[in-house]
């Protein structure tokens, strides 16, 4: 797969939670609780997404996002989008950005590319749906169960879409504008957690409580960045030495690294996770709100 020491260490963490989703279900499924395939069905989109993401779907350059980060200021992968290429382009030649907010901004679009990505996969999956559906001639019980997970990934589809027309609007406004420095959160996925989370039915204590949350889950985002960074230069570094020929110094090396891609792989998970758990509390809240 030709990937980085980082996108490995996600890639470990992306199915770490898969393999934990996918014996949750199983034990649903001997209870007899997945009986319309719902959880069935989402679990094979989340696989289709990774495999999607890390590029092994068969496809070429069907990579999602490159999470190293910017060297020399220049990006190595593309966002596949006009609208946000020409956007980007604008925010690069502006000097408006330092390098460290450039290589925040870049993130910031790279995330929204994986939004885009994912919903289109959601769309793919309820049109298919959809046309199995059509060609059922007996309406049945069965039948209606089936219109009703269709209803609930139409109001999947309509929260990402909300989500994916928020966030363009907020890289319009700070690639024109630049970053605002009395900007609550900095980090995109928080971003769009805070979002959504004050478009749903919380009240006020709720929502404060959830906002003091973000920051905790903010920090442990940041964290893992500083792993992250220190793995690819570890990485880096263990190459170098691999050349030299120096047994002590290769060892040294080696342990080092091995330590910082386990602690990298260890906070992805727990960051992933953290972030399931409040898209789901947010998504309950949304539709809440719909009832």
């Amino acid at each position: 797969l030709h990937l980085s020491a980082v996108k490995l260490a996600e890639l470990h963490s992306d199915l770490k939670i898969q393999e934990k989703d996918e014996l949750s279900w199983k034990k649903l499924k001997a209870e007899g609780l997945d009986e319309d395939g719902e959880k069935e069905a989402k679990l094979r989109r989340n696989l289709n997404v990774i495999m999607t993401k890390y590029g092994m779907n068969g496809k070429k350059d069907s990579q999602l996002i490159n999470t190293n980060y910017i060297k020399d200021g220049t990006e190595s992968d593309t966002l596949d989008d006009p609208r946000l290429e020409k956007l980007w382009s604008k925010a690069k030649t502006s000097g408006r950005f330092s390098d460290e907010e450039l290589d925040k901004l870049w993130r910031e679009f790279k995330h929204h590319k994986e939004k885009i990505h994912e919903y289109n996969i959601l769309l793919e999956t309820v049109s298919r749906t959809e046309d199995i559906h059509k060609n059922v001639i007996n309406p049945s019980e069965e039948n209606l169960v089936k219109e009703e997970i269709l209803h609930n990934k139409h109001r999947e589809l309509k929260d990402k879409l909300r989500s994916i027309n928020q966030g363009f609007e907020r890289l319009r406004k700070v690639s024109h504008q630049g970053y605002d420095t009395t900007s609550e959160f900095e980090e995109p996925r928080v971003i769009d957690l805070w979002d959504m989370a004050k478009s749903a039915n919380f009240t006020e204590k709720e929502l404060e409580s959830f906002r003091e949350e973000l920051k905790h889950f903010e920090a442990k985002i940041e964290k893992h960045h500083h792993y992250q960074k220190q793995l690819e230069i570890s990485h880096q570094k263990l190459k170098h030495v691999e050349g030299t020929g120096d047994k002590d110094h290769l060892n040294r090396n080696k342990e080092k690294y091995a330590m910082l891609e386990e602690k990298t792989k260890e906070l992805g998970y727990k960051v992933k996770k953290h972030l399931q758990d409040l898209s789901s509390r947010i998504s309950q809240g949304l539709q809440h709100n719909e009832l």
